[in-house]
């Protein structure tokens, strides 16, 4: 059952996506070469108690083990759910992804950017150029009418059209009083198949792509997730409601 928020729910989710995306922001503005990815995550975790919300991801928990970092911070050939670490320290080339995810007021908001540092090479600025693109085309996807299948197909013909793989392990969802709710929204699939989209619906849309395949393995902290062949990797994600007049972003970050 996909979850439909009354007007009071659309309202919590609005403030807590307002957060994640003001945090978000913050969070890449301290970007820079020499700094360490735990020093980000602290610095989320302290922007985030400023905002009066909590880490959805700190704590969260997959059979007897919980995420024990405020964010995700993924870095190059990390796809997702990167563990910032003092022995990570970023430099010119990298590109890191920043993945907040808060809640606030019983409401998940979510989030993601990749953040290129310095000078990167021309086919990793693609990477980046197009994966962010293809999140919006499959925002524009996302109406009334419409099924989830078209914004899956919008994502990966877009990703592949230019040479790029389209995680498959990995997808987007709905999202709401959890941060993991129905309908599934993978970045892969078919036009007019799925769930059909309904008024009231949250959903996270979140283009994971790599420069190289797809396939991806994860690493033996449990958590990491990395390309099969160590190629670098781009996420973006916002979070969207549907409405009938179209598709709203929530994470657009409120005003200070």
């Amino acid at each position: 059952m996909i979850p439909i928020k009354n007007k009071e729910g659309i309202a919590r989710m609005r403030e807590s996506c307002a957060i994640a995306a003001l945090v978000l922001k913050q969070l890449k503005e301290l970007v820079r070469p020499g700094i360490t990815t735990y020093d980000l995550d602290q610095a989320a975790r302290d922007f985030i108690a400023q905002h009066g919300a909590k880490s959805a991801c700190y704590g969260y928990q997959i059979g007897n083990r919980r995420f024990p970092a405020y964010t995700c911070l993924s870095v190059n050939e990390e796809v997702v759910h990167g563990i910032g670490s003092m022995k990570r320290v970023l430099h010119d080339g990298d590109v890191v992804s920043l993945d907040v995810v808060i809640e606030y007021n019983g409401y998940i908001g979510d989030n993601a950017t990749t953040v290129p540092l310095g000078s990167v090479s021309p086919r990793v600025a693609e990477l980046l150029k197009v994966s962010e693109e293809a999140l919006y085309l499959g925002i524009k996807e996302a109406v009334v009418g419409n099924r989830i299948g078209n914004i899956s197909h919008a994502i990966q013909t877009y990703v592949e059209a230019h040479g790029f793989g389209v995680v498959r392990d990995l997808v987007g969802h709905g999202v709401g009083i959890s941060m993991h709710e129905d309908p599934q929204i993978p970045n892969f699939g078919r036009k007019n198949s799925g769930d059909k989209i309904k008024p009231g619906m949250t959903l996270a849309i979140e283009p994971m792509v790599n420069l190289g395949t797809y396939r991806t393995k994860t690493l033996s902290d449990g958590w990491t997730i990395v390309t099969a062949d160590n190629l670098p990797a781009a996420h973006f994600e916002h979070t969207v409601l549907t409405t009938e007049n179209g598709p709203e972003i929530l994470t657009i970050p409120k005003p200070l």
